[in-house]
C-alpha cells in the first residue's frame, strides 16, 4: 500500500476517563504513514488505555483521536490488533494456516468463504514470519514466540492501513523477537502506520521512529532521541535514567 497523508494517527490533545477518573490527559502527536511510534511508561501509566481508544472501543473525553481521517470506530476494517494475550485458546483444534487466515475476515466479511486471493494472502503474511513451513501444525503447539509470530501474520494478512500492537515481544524468544521485528518493520515500509506498546527502551530506542513517553499524562512524543533523555525518563518513572550507550537504556530506582 502507498503512503498517503491519512494513513496515520491523530492525537490531538487526547484525554480518556473512566467516570470522574482521568486515565489519560492530553496526548498530542503524530503517527505518519511509514512510522513505527512506541508506546512507553511504567506498568499503569496508561498504554493499553490509549491502545483501545486507538480501535475505537473506548471513548475520548476531551481533545480527539483521528484514525485515517476518521473517527477510530469508522475506521476498524483498516486497523489491524496484535494482543499482548490472544483470546484463541491454544487447546482449540485449528492449524496455523487457519488461524492467519482469520485475518482476511476482516476484509472479505465473516460470510463469504476466503478465495485463492485470500489464501496467497495468508500463505505470504506467513511466510512474511518466517513460520511458512509450519502452516499445517496445530497451533498450539508452537511456542509462546512462535505463537506470537503467527497472530502478527493474522494481523499482516488483513493488509491494513494501521497495526497496534500491545507488547509484542514480552516473553519471547531471541529468534521470534528478530522475525517480529523485520515482518513489523516490513509492513511499515510498506506505508501502514505502526504503534507498539512495549517496556523494553532499549528497543524502542534503535527500532522506532518516534516514541510517546507517558505516565497518566504525556512527556513526551517525538524522536527518540529527544524523548528518551535521563531527565523525561525520570519524570516519567519516578527513577534515575541511566544511559548504556549503543545497547539502549535502563532505569535504576532512586
Amino acid at each position: 500500500m502507498p503512503p498517503s497523508d491519512d494513513a496515520s494517527i491523530v492525537f490531538d490533545h487526547a484525554s480518556i476517563s473512566y467516570g470522574r477518573s482521568p486515565a489519560l490527559e492530553r496526548i498530542h502527536g503524530t503517527v505518519r504513514a511509514g512510522e513505527i511510534v512506541a508506546l512507553v511508561g511504567p506498568n499503569g501509566a496508561g498504554k493499553s488505555t490509549l491502545i483501545k481508544a486507538v480501535l475505537g472501543l473506548v471513548a475520548v473525553t476531551a481533545g480527539s483521536i483521528r484514525v485515517l481521517g476518521r473517527r477510530p470506530a469508522e475506521a476498524r476494517r483498516e486497523v489491524a490488533y496484535v494482543p499482548q494475550v490472544d483470546t484463541l485458546d491454544p487447546d482449540f483444534p485449528v492449524s496455523v494456516a487457519q488461524v492467519v487466515l482469520m485475518g482476511r475476515y476482516r476484509r472479505i466479511g465473516w460470510l463469504r468463504r476466503p478465495g485463492r486471493a485470500d489464501r496467497e494472502a495468508a500463505a505470504a503474511a506467513l511466510a512474511a514470519v518466517g513460520l511458512e513451513h509450519r502452516a499445517a501444525d496445530r497451533f498450539g503447539r508452537l511456542s509462546g514466540g512462535q505463537r506470537q509470530r503467527v497472530l502478527l501474520a493474522r494481523a499482516i494478512a488483513a493488509q491494513p492501513a494501521a497495526l497496534v500492537l500491545d507488547e509484542p515481544f514480552n516473553g519471547v524468544d531471541a529468534v521470534s523477537q528478530e522475525a517480529l521485528l523485520d515482518a513489523i518493520r516490513a509492513l511499515a515500509a510498506q506505508g501502514a502506520a505502526v504503534v507498539v506498546s512495549t517496556h523494553d527502551l532499549g528497543l524502542a530506542q534503535v527500532t522506532c521512529d518516534g516514541v510517546c513517553l507517558l505516565n497518566r499524562h504525556q512527556f513526551g512524543f517525538g524522536p527518540p532521541s529527544d524523548v528518551l533523555t535521563p531527565e523525561l525518563l525520570r519524570a516519567a518513572y519516578g527513577g534515575a535514567a541511566l544511559e548504556l550507550g549503543n545497547h539502549g537504556l535502563i532505569l535504576a530506582r532512586s
